[in-house]
């Protein structure tokens, strides 16, 4: 009697082979990820529903109102949707490789789980603000959606977002009457942030992250399976009309609380807390919206035989996305912590943003040098090997 051997672990697409606009995304993303966390780090400064300071000078608002109206808010959901996206190219390589769906699903699930211990561990050693951890929770809960039909997609979709403005709410209220404390990014002994960043973050990641990552995360399955990134010029009129309209639904609905975060609105208690959940839930739309109008991009250059060398570093960054993304807390916990560089109490919004832009640029070059031989970034090589160690 023979037995059968189950079929070999799929190995990874080389980089060079990779679709670049899923990577270039994710490479702009990191950007926009970076300025949206530095100002996490100051401490010492009275604070509005985004976290940027209030008493800041005219250069610190005019930055954090650029970042309120276009950043914040949009970077988690247009990275949750490149999750979401990310997951159906993995599982539709496994099942072209042979393995059947409950082993696909056991390597999604696996990888997911090792991703929520990644953001353990950044929550622990540099990060209260981690969003690995909701993207392994949402993974690993709501894998089997990737089978799901279209219309089950949109009625979670739509369910789970009237869920995030419910949360939202209950956030925005916690933000005025709550007392203030020290935050992590304030503490002078490491041991008791670390203790604060992990009391943050897990209560955090369930209820606030996760949930604000469902929406994007169900929709990038949806455009995962029409091949909107991978194949942006079959798509153009739709991707231009995601662009289009969801940035102007995002700029629009940031509007009101980049007038109250940056003091030029004396807004009451409940205006600011409408208009901080109006900000969140639109940046679902601005996030996708991101991604199409890089899907457009790419689709405009895809006359060129090759990219250009800052569109192959940016994909570069992209494909390093978890190691760049895990540098950059390195470099801002370096500079801002007080039992570090303790910067964090000198510098405003304009100053940490700037930091941030010097940061993100740092690990486009790391990423670009490196990723010239082939090699991976040592984050996606460890997750890998984690996630694969038992699937045989």
């Amino acid at each position: 009697m023979s037995i059968t051997a189950p079929p070999p672990v799929q190995q990874a697409v080389p980089l060079s082979r990779r679709s670049l606009a899923p990577d270039l995304a994710r490479g702009l993303m990191l950007l926009l990820i970076a300025v949206a966390h530095a100002h996490m780090y100051l401490s010492g400064h009275p604070a509005g529903f985004r976290g940027y300071t209030l008493d800041g000078g005219l250069l610190d608002r005019l930055v954090a109102g650029i970042q309120i109206l276009l950043v914040d808010g949009r970077a988690l959901p247009m990275f949750a949707g490149l999750f979401g996206y990310g997951l159906v190219q993995l599982a539709d390589r496994q099942l072209a490789a042979g393995r059947t769906w409950p082993q696909v699903r056991k390597v999604l699930r696996a990888r997911s789980l090792w991703l929520l211990a990644f953001g353990f561990c950044h929550a622990l050693l540099l990060f209260f603000g981690d969003i690995l951890g909701a993207y392994g929770l949402v993974g690993l809960v709501l894998v089997g959606f990737i089978r799901r039909s279209d219309r089950a997609l949109f009625w979670a979709a739509g369910v789970s977002t009237v869920l995030h403005v419910a949360v939202l709410g209950l956030f925005g209220l916690l933000t005025v009457t709550a007392e203030k404390g020290d935050t992590p990014a304030a503490m002078a002994d490491p041991m008791e942030a670390a203790v604060m960043r992990m009391i943050g973050w897990s209560g955090m990641t369930p209820t606030y992250f996760a949930v604000s990552v469902v929406p994007a995360f169900l929709l990038g399955i949806w455009a995962a399976r029409r091949r909107l990134l991978e194949q942006p010029a079959e798509h153009r009129a739709l991707l231009r009309r995601v662009g289009v309209i969801g940035t102007l639904i995002a700029v629009v609905g940031a509007v009101p609380l980049t007038l109250i975060d940056t003091r030029l609105w004396d807004a009451t208690d409940a205006i600011g807390i409408t208009a901080y959940a109006l900000h969140s839930v639109t940046g679902i739309a601005g996030g996708l919206a991101y991604a199409a109008l890089i899907g457009l991009a790419v689709a405009g250059r895809e006359r060129h035989a090759r990219p250009g060398a800052v569109t192959r570093a940016l994909a570069a960054c992209g494909q390093w996305s978890l190691t760049c993304y895990l540098l950059q807390s390195v470099v801002f916990v370096a500079l801002f912590a007080p039992y570090f560089g303790g910067l964090g109490t000198q510098l405003g919004d304009a100053a940490a943003s700037g930091v941030a832009v010097v940061t993100w640029l740092f690990t486009v070059v790391l990423a670009a040098t490196l990723s010239r031989t082939g090699r991976r970034g040592p984050a996606e090589t460890l997750l890998r090997r984690l996630t694969y160690r038992r699937v045989r």
